[in-house]
């Protein structure tokens, strides 16, 4: 419970520092500039064919309007910003972050599902002698916690009549965890995307994916002051996004291709992880199912304390 207390307060902090909490927009004043987080990791493919092909700066420009990318990967700094006024929209979060950061007091609405890809988290390990999640116990594991990852973790021990308190889990980044099982400090590591497959092609095998555990969940969001002055924004922002969509379907070996280069995978590997995901923008009753979901495991685990309404969070025009 200290823990949540502490990340609500830091975020409050970061708001207040920024400016205040509520950041306030005028909709007599004419938008000069439009700001987004330019996410590529995972797999992020349709953010990098929104910039590659300039599908933002192309949209926004009717309206005489710039746009601008923040290259922000933290999910809390990413809220903050979105709060503080400094960004308008994030263009790929993590369900678990806009959870927190709203039930913190930050003013967002979620507007889409960028996607869902359960199969890209992972547990991983490089010991032949652990077969599945039950040979975990007693043994230490790295992985980001409050995430997604996290999540997975606790379902995974969940199903197997296990919990937390079974294995030493251990905070630490991706890329501190494949570290760590690479010179063998920890027995297994939670990864994602790219980190898994090198992993993978490293000597590590899979213990389990999210597959039937998590929905892998990672939404769009805006400032709620921001869409209720600018609903017309909000619409074009949409609008790109379900044309990103379209345009991967009609040209995937392209828009592969651009993603391969970004994220630093081969076309081969850019492929399998495609697989995993379904970039389908609208927000069905499951997915609505599975934040809460994740409402509850972060209530559970202590690092959330403030119950929201979860439907309440969807933008409706």
């Amino acid at each position: 419970m200290k823990k949540g207390k502490i990340i609500g307060i830091i975020i409050l902090i970061i708001i207040i520092i920024a400016g205040f909490c509520i950041y306030s927009y005028n909709k007599k004043e004419q938008v000069k500039e439009v700001s987004l987080t330019y996410v590529t990791a995972p797999l992020n493919v349709p953010s990098i064919v929104e910039k590659n092909e300039q599908m933002f700066t192309k949209e926004y420009a009717k309206k005489g309007i710039k746009v601008k990318y923040y290259d922000i990967t933290s999910g809390s700094e990413q809220t903050a910003a979105l709060a503080s006024g400094n960004l308008d929209f994030l263009n790929a979060v993590g369900g678990t972050s806009a959870i927190l950061a709203a039930s913190n007091g930050v003013n967002l609405k979620i507007l889409s599902v960028y996607s869902r890809a359960p199969q890209g988290f992972v547990i991983v390990t490089k010991d032949k002698s652990i077969k599945s999640v039950k040979d975990l116990k007693g043994l230490k594991i790295g992985g980001p916690k409050g995430t997604i990852l996290n999540q997975l973790l606790v379902a995974a021990l969940k199903k197997n009549d296990m919990n937390l308190k079974d294995v030493d889990y251990i905070n630490m980044g991706i890329p501190e965890a494949m570290a760590a099982l690479d010179n063998g400090s920890i027995k297994a590591a939670l990864l994602a995307g790219p980190a898994a497959l090198k992993a993978e092609e490293s000597g590590a095998h899979v213990i389990c994916d999210g597959k039937g555990l998590i929905s892998g969940l990672i939404v769009t969001a805006v400032n709620e002051n921001f869409a209720k002055a600018h609903p017309d924004l909000v619409n074009d922002f949409l609008k790109v996004q379900k044309q990103a969509i379209d345009y991967i379907n009609q040209n995937t070996d392209k828009a592969l291709e651009q993603t391969s280069k970004v994220v630093g995978l081969t076309k081969a590997q850019t492929e399998k992880m495609y697989s995993w995901y379904n970039f389908n923008p609208t927000i069905t009753q499951s997915d609505i199912t599975a934040l809460e979901k994740t409402q509850d495991f972060l209530i559970n685990s202590g690092m959330q304390t403030n119950k929201i309404d979860i439907p309440s969070l969807i933008y409706h025009n």
